[in-house]
Parts: C-alpha cells; sequence; structure tokens
C-alpha cells in the first residue's frame, strides 16, 4: 500500500491523502530507488486523470524488433498514460482479414490461436501471459490491407466494436474495442471516401483522418529542403485533404478527426468548419509544438517525420491553435523504429519519431513554461479530451472523494473503497519538476528521437490502473 500525503487534485486543487492499494502484487517496474510502498510526502505533487494517447504504433504483430506490446505499453505506462489507441498499419493490417499463412506476421497472429491482427490484439493478454501496463483501443482499417482500393467490409470487423462480448469476468480481461476508423499512414483515397464514411456511420465509428497526402518529397518544402538539396513537400498537401474531408463531413454528417495537424492555413479551414457546428476535431503532436522544419539541420533523421516539420511560422501557428482551442487534444504519432533503419540517411530512413515517454515533458515547457496554456489545460488536452473521443470516461478524482461514503474522511481518498476501483486510472505528476530526456532509459524498445538530451519540465512519478500501481519513479 502506497499513501501520498498532502497531493493536490489537479482540476479543483483540493489536499488529499490518495491509498493506492496493491502495489508489491500489481507493480510492473519501478525506476531504482522508487517508492512503491509506505507513505510519501506528496504535497509537491498532482493527482490527474491518467493520459489518453489515441495515436500509438506499436509494430505487433510483424515488426516486434522495432516496438512490441510489451514494450509499447511499458513506454505508455512510464509516460503516464493509461490508455493508447493502437494504429491499424500492423502487419498484417487490422482489416478484420482472415491471416494468411506466410505472409508477414501471420505466424505471430496464427501462432496465438488468433484469426486476425484484431483478433490477436484483443486477446494479447490471454497468449501472452498477463495483463499490460496500459489499456488499449484499436483503429481498423478504412481499405483492405491498407492499400487505398477497397473500403473494409463491416462485417469483418463488427463483433470487434465497443459492448460486443462478455469481458465483466475480469475488469483486467478487456475486450480492447475497435473505436475508430483509419488508414493512418495515408489519407483515404477520393475513390472510396464515401464508402468509407458510410462504414463509420453504420457501426458509430469516427474517422482519424491522415490529413495529407504526397507522391514525392521528403521534408517540407522551403529553405531547408533546397540548402539540403532534397525534394520537398508543399504545406498545401496538408490543406487538401483537410478541406477535402470538412466538405464530407458537412455532407454525411460523420465526425472526422484530423490527426497531426501542422500548418496555419489547415488550423484556419477547421476553425472556420467548427464555427459552423460541423462534427470535426483535431490533434496536434509534441514535434509540431516544439521543432520546425530547420530541426532536421540538427538532428537528421531523428526530426523526420509525416507530416513533415512545417515553417517556424506554421509551427508559432500550431502553438496559438493549442492556446486559442482549435486544437482538441495532444497525441503523440509514437512510431518506433530500428537504429538501423533510421542510419539509412535523410531520403532513405522511414518517418517517424517515439513520443510517449517524453511528451508531458516537451508540451509543458513549449506550452506551460511558455505561457501560452496552463497546468490544467495541459492535463484536459492529454488526458480528458482524448478520454472522451475514444469514447471513455476520465477519472473524476474529485467526484470520487464526494461520492466515496466509504472512505474514513474526504480529506483521504483510499482506491480500495471507493466504487468501480476496477475504472479509476490516474497520473501522479511532478508539474514543475526539471528533468533531461535520456533516450536510453527510455522502457521502449526505439531510439528515434529528437529530444535526447533536453531540459523539460513536468514528470509523471506514477501511473494506475484499475486502482492498482503499475509504475513508479516516485522518490527516485
Amino acid at each position: 500500500m502506497l499513501t501520498l500525503h498532502d497531493i493536490r487534485v489537479w482540476d479543483t486543487r483540493e489536499r488529499i491523502d490518495l491509498v493506492i492499494p496493491g502495489t508489491d502484487a500489481q507493480r510492473y517496474f519501478d525506476e531504482p530507488g522508487a517508492v512503491s510502498d509506505g507513505e510519501f510526502d506528496a504535497s509537491g505533487l498532482t493527482v490527474a486523470p491518467g493520459f489518453a494517447d489515441p495515436h500509438v504504433h506499436f509494430r505487433d504483430p510483424g515488426q516486434t524488433y522495432k516496438e512490441s506490446m510489451r514494450s509499447g505499453c511499458a513506454a505508455a505506462a512510464s509516460g503516464g498514460y493509461t490508455r493508447v489507441l493502437i494504429m491499424p498499419n500492423t502487419l498484417p493490417a487490422m482489416d478484420g482479414k482472415p491471416a494468411r499463412p506466410g505472409t508477414p506476421g501471420a505466424d505471430d497472429v496464427l501462432a496465438a490461436g488468433a484469426r486476425d491482427t484484431i483478433d490477436y490484439l484483443q486477446h494479447y493478454d490471454e497468449t501472452h501471459d498477463g495483463m499490460l501496463p496500459a489499456r488499449y483501443d484499436l483503429c481498423v482499417c478504412a481499405s483492405v490491407d491498407r492499400a487505398g482500393e477497397k473500403a473494409t467490409d463491416p462485417e469483418d470487423w463488427r463483433a470487434q466494436l465497443p459492448d460486443v462480448g462478455d469481458d465483466t469476468k475480469d475488469p483486467y480481461q478487456r475486450a480492447h474495442p475497435v473505436t475508430a476508423i483509419s488508414d493512418d499512414g495515408a489519407a483515404v483515397p477520393d475513390a472510396i471516401l464515401n464508402q468509407v464514411l458510410a462504414n463509420a456511420k453504420t457501426t458509430g465509428l469516427y474517422l482519424i483522418e491522415h490529413c495529407e497526402h504526397h507522391d514525392s518529397g521528403i521534408i517540407n518544402e522551403g529553405p531547408v529542403s533546397r540548402k539540403l538539396g532534397v525534394p520537398g513537400i508543399p504545406e498545401d498537401t496538408e490543406l487538401r485533404i483537410v478541406t477535402r474531408d470538412i466538405e464530407a463531413s458537412r455532407r454525411t454528417g460523420v465526425h472526422v478527426h484530423f490527426q497531426h495537424v501542422s500548418t496555419a492555413g489547415s488550423f484556419e479551414a477547421i476553425r472556420e468548419a467548427k464555427a459552423e457546428g460541423l462534427p470535426v476535431t483535431c490533434e496536434t503532436a509534441p514535434h509540431y509544438l516544439a521543432l520546425s522544419d530547420e530541426a532536421i539541420l540538427t538532428y537528421g533523421v531523428m526530426a523526420k517525420m509525416n507530416p513533415p516539420l512545417r515553417s517556424e511560422a506554421d509551427r508559432r501557428a500550431t502553438v496559438a491553435a493549442v492556446a486559442d482551442g482549435t486544437v482538441d487534444l495532444i497525441a503523440t504519432d509514437h512510431a518506433p523504429h530500428a537504429q538501423e533503419e533510421k542510419a539509412a540517411g535523410l531520403e532513405q530512413a522511414p518517418n517517424g519519431i517515439i513520443g510517449l515517454e517524453c511528451a508531458y515533458g516537451v508540451c509543458h515547457r513549449v506550452l506551460v513554461d511558455g505561457g501560452y496554456i496552463s497546468d490544467q489545460r495541459l492535463i484536459e488536452l492529454m488526458s480528458v479530451a482524448p478520454e472522451h473521443l475514444m469514447g471513455h470516461v476520465p477519472t473524476d478524482v474529485a467526484g470520487l472523494l464526494n461520492t466515496s461514503s466509504r472512505c474514513a474522511t474526504k480529506r483521504t481518498l483510499d482506491l480500495a473503497a471507493v466504487e468501480h476501483p476496477e475504472t479509476v486510472d490516474l497520473a501522479i505528476l511532478d508539474t514543475s519538476r526539471s528533468w533531461t530526456v535520456d533516450k536510453n532509459r527510455f522502457h521502449s524498445k526505439a531510439r528515434n528521437t529528437p529530444f535526447d538530451g533536453w531540459q523539460v519540465t513536468g514528470l509523471p512519478l506514477a501511473t494506475v490502473i484499475g486502482s492498482r500501481l503499475v509504475f513508479s519513479r516516485i522518490g527516485a
């Protein structure tokens, strides 16, 4: 049992004593010297609902040398995340089609006794010896095999939607439902867009759109691409998809969520759509807030991603869009790659960086320390809003205090005494702690980050899932 004395509730600012049971049996990993049992002065800490990230790539099945479910969930817990949404670019892709022997990743699926990748991931806990230290939802492919040629058939994955199947026997045997549809990595092609939107509408899903399309180019088109002599990607490659899909949302009423928005023009179009009352939302990522394309000159391939880092003017517009509420939430687009793949050079290296383990610190440095938003607003962007997007209810700490009659006093919140403790997911944060990002201490298998060595503020110290401590660096 771990008791955190005088901890601050993130939204009400009330000081309480928080009692977390079961720390020894349910602890997955700790930092050396961390406290995970006993009593601790937490007067400098904040308790908040756990972070949620609706945009991660865990490479399992098919590319577990980059990341596995176990290492990805460990990275999530280390970063204060209690829920993630796994994108469909697995091998085989998450399209609901049966795994074919001999194709990439299919042997892993079939060896686990699963029919397809969705089935494999929904029963991962059972077939891989135990619960993972993060909850996760799944995102189904918009097109078969993400090839962009034929829309997926909802009958291939309808059974994996929320509330289908019995997961009530044990709250830790979760169904990991499909809650969104996307071909992330590529925008849904024009030829199948209407069918994909119809599939989303009939199943109650929302479309997560990779709002950018280009057939050539390496980095953002501009002075940096010209200086390096590499093909550039024009900014309007993003805006064209954004305006197309805003019109599609207007026509169909389907909720379209735009991923990793990065340009001033796109944010302005989304502002106008929201003012019109259209069902559109958007996210951006820490790297678009913290870096411009000039970072390529310093970090090279570690700053290569898709969409590419944009101009400094676009970076400032991204920060402004967070500050004025145009951006609904922040997601990492956690994209692990092996070191040898990233070492292939700027033109050949794959796009993407990892982000789960330093996202809060980077965002806090840019947005809170920069004076653009408050600590409370950052938690809303990283926890409350993404949970709502995925159809979940974030833990209401103040509400637990008000309704938990079995607690000894209102000032003490004993998680063992609350109703439905299995639903309580929390992050314990030191909002003012300064620390240095060290990629070699990450729990992810990957090391592809431009933030290694950055001095940031705001550190997740512990992660609680289902009222159980799954990660702690308290006292370390």
